[in-house]
């Protein structure tokens, strides 16, 4: 792939035939060998390749090896310039010099993030308007930090970029009208997220779709102290598919209200985020006259009970991802879990955090919704053992399990030894009752399962759950946790799937599989892995 300038060659005469003289007779003298090494060393393989093909490469490298071959040569930075469709800046206003050759080299770019830190000054009106002057195309803008552009430079933008998809703001100083410019500009425009923008205060004008009405699909509201000038974007969204509203000021009931009574069976509602939000049971039955809903996060909001979840497991049995934070306020449980068993067989994932669920709602769960996939417990008090070994026994389609601050033991760990067939994550985290040993011996047991236990914040005492157990020894041997086992079994014999871990329990008690104390499992391996 190197080059040199040094050596002028006719193309025309080595690149049509550069390795004939490798088949002649004639041209296997010394003098012909030095040639074809001299053609080897100073011809560009790569001029052959057309400027497409060279771009598609491209795609493949990494940030810094796409930079490392942009210095190449001219062709190469050409290349990697008309190929480039996103672009990150950081939008200080020392960069507004450089704007211009900029985005002379990347002209095709369609996707582009400013961000500035808190304590710089960022670009400006000019600058943004500059910028959509050479971007007429751009699809997507992301801006963060950007304090110094104002309503009248975002109405500017709008002017210049129509074909604007999507739109991200956060910790900027615009408001209202600039909103408003991009909705009645952008009519393709689908996504929009707005975090901590500073520039919409009280009484200030509402916020329609515009021309956008028919065109948005997601809205995202984040930290916003008057969110009230947005309810009319949200109402009047007529192919609205994903809301998420989080840390949002203002009356939700009434908004939802509004969203349950447009277009009937017909809402085009998929995916409702609701999290430390003014809602109750009241917006939660509006949610469920919405039935094509697929994902639901009822996250804080302490308003709302096992009714308004009952109400929308009723009327949306399409519900595929369920995540419920009832902050430990009692009010959702079994009730709740019971009726997601009943009407929701499509169900894939469900998180529960701070909600005390029994053995009675999870039975359910795990009896009914065959395909559920992803399960996450998290701050419950009353999920123990017992719960873990109806899991383990019934939720055949089960592939990651995480476990957090709940009462379990290594009882109902060493379960998922043999239960859950298709599992391949399971993650535990403070879970004091857990010894740091029985992560090793499942590992042992289930080769192919990814097993990340926590073994520093189990040592540590910490419960999540807020149960009064104490701390566990960390020298435990396993034919104790065994015997232990046996016990457990023997006391749910009522349960004929769970009496029949009896026996296989009791087989490993004969074998002396570990002789001294576990060793401390070590989860650095498994620190970068994704969360359930």
């Amino acid at each position: 792939m190197g080059q040199s300038p040094s050596v002028y060659l006719d193309r025309d005469h080595y690149t049509s035939d550069r390795f004939s003289y490798m088949s002649s007779p004639a041209n296997v003298s010394s003098d012909s060998g030095e040639l074809a090494k001299e053609v080897a060393v100073n011809l560009d393989y790569t001029e052959e390749i057309p400027d497409e093909c060279l771009a598609y490469i491209f795609q493949f490298l990494g940030t810094g090896d796409r930079k490392r071959c942009s210095l190449v040569c001219k062709r190469w930075l050409r290349v990697d310039g008309q190929s480039r469709y996103r672009l990150s800046l950081n939008a200080q206003s020392e960069i507004v010099g450089s704007l211009p050759s900029i985005f002379t080299r990347f002209d095709s770019v369609t996707k582009l993030a400013l961000r500035c830190e808190r304590k710089s000054i960022s670009v400006n009106d000019d600058a943004l308007v500059l910028i959509s002057t050479r971007c007429r195309n751009l699809g997507r803008l992301k801006l963060r930090g950007c304090r110094e552009i104002t309503d009248c430079g975002m109405a500017r933008f709008a002017e210049n970029c129509k074909n604007l998809k999507k739109l991200s703001c956060g910790s900027c100083m615009f408001g209202a009208k600039a909103l408003n410019a991009v909705l009645n500009n952008c009519a393709n425009l689908e996504e929009l997220s707005v975090k901590r923008l500073r520039g919409i205060q009280e009484g200030a004008e509402a916020i329609e779709p515009g021309a956008a009405a028919s065109s948005l699909q997601s809205i995202c509201l984040k930290e916003l102290i008057n969110a009230q000038p947005f309810e009319s974007l949200v109402v009047g969204s007529k192919k609205l598919k994903s809301l998420i509203i989080i840390r949002c000021l203002g009356d939700w009931n009434r908004v939802l209200e509004m969203i349950g009574k447009q277009n009937g069976s017909s809402n085009s509602l998929m995916e409702i985020h609701l999290e430390r939000l003014q809602v109750s049971d009241l917006g939660l039955t509006a949610i469920s006259k919405c039935p094509n809903i697929e994902n639901l996060h009822v996250v804080k909001t302490p308003d709302c009970t096992n009714f308004g979840i009952v109400s929308v497991m009723e009327h949306c049995r399409l519900l595929k991802k369920l995540h419920i934070d009832g902050w430990r306020m009692n009010r959702i449980g079994d009730e709740s879990l019971i009726a997601v068993a009943k009407h929701c067989s499509n169900l894939q994932e469900l998180v529960l955090i701070g909600v005390n669920a029994t053995l009675e709602g999870l039975r359910a769960i795990a009896g009914n919704c065959l395909k559920l996939e992803r399960l996450a417990l998290c701050g419950s008090a009353t999920i123990g053992d017992p719960e873990l070994l109806c899991i383990a026994a019934k939720c055949v389609s089960l592939k990651k399990l995480c476990v957090k601050g709940c009462p379990i033991s290594d009882i109902g760990i060493a379960a998922l030894a043999w239960g859950c067939p298709n599992l391949v994550k399971i993650k535990v985290k403070k879970c004091i009752r857990v010894s740091s040993g029985i992560g090793e011996w499942l590992r042992e047991r289930r080769g192919s399962v990814v097993v990340n236990m926590d073994a520093s914040d189990i040592d540590s005492g910490f419960d999540a759950s807020g149960s009064d157990g104490g701390a566990h020894e960390s020298g435990t041997e396993f034919p104790q946790v065994v015997s232990q086992v046996n016990g457990a079994v023997a006391s749910t014999s009522n349960n004929g799937r769970l009496a029949s871990l009896r026996t296989k329990f009791a087989f490993l008690a004969g074998r002396n599989l570990v002789a001294c104390p576990f060793r401390r499992c070590s989860n650095g391996e498994d620190s970068s892995s994704r969360n359930l």
